[in-house]
């Protein structure tokens, strides 16, 4: 084998390698953000629905204690 081929061998080899754990890492990266982004879309929707039972457990308290209010007044 001649000098030529062996220096071609040892640097496209290494480069070829290099290349397609590249692509494998960038396949994993997006299969990560596709699982992340469906958790944070879940964990989302969960935390506004807990926000908008207490948001509406605080107008039922503003009403009673409007209706408290309203009652003192009149008298």
């Amino acid at each position: 084998m001649d000098v030529q081929t062996q220096v071609l061998l040892s640097v496209s080899i290494p480069t070829v390698a290099v290349l397609v754990g590249i692509l494998i890492n960038n396949r994993q990266v997006e299969r990560l953000e596709r699982h992340m982004d469906a958790q944070f879309a879940s964990l989302r929707s969960e935390i506004n629905a807990r926000f908008q039972a207490a948001h509406e457990a605080l107008l039922r308290v503003e009403g009673v204690l409007d209706a408290r209010l309203k009652h003192l007044e009149e008298r």
